[in-house]
């Protein structure tokens, strides 16, 4: 998977289309991501001894595929390949070739 924790991207398809938001959190193994403020699901918490009964306003996990990273440079969404640089692999936004991390 090349989208990464704290990456920004921007949603390519379903309700939030068109919108940006920073990864919060990555699962690979599932292959989707948390994206922040995006895919907005409601939760009903129940009552306990020590907290009163609430609805929690939070993210759901999105499928990778139908996000890309956002290059802010070129203010578009684009893929990401890989390059060695200095003997080290580093991932590369393939509009700009910028190199991401």
């Amino acid at each position: 998977m090349k989208i990464k924790k704290n990456d920004t991207v921007i949603v390519l398809t379903g309700k939030d289309k068109g919108k940006t938001g920073r990864v919060l959190k990555a699962m690979p193994k599932e292959g989707k991501v948390i994206v922040e403020g995006i895919n907005i699901q409601t939760k009903h918490q129940k009552q306990t001894q020590t907290a009163a009964a609430e609805i929690k306003h939070q993210e759901g996990a999105i499928d990778v595929s139908n996000v890309a990273y956002y290059d802010a440079k070129a203010k578009a969404p684009t893929k990401i390949g890989y390059k060695v640089e200095n003997g080290r692999k580093v991932r590369v936004a393939k509009k700009t070739g910028a190199v991401i991390d």
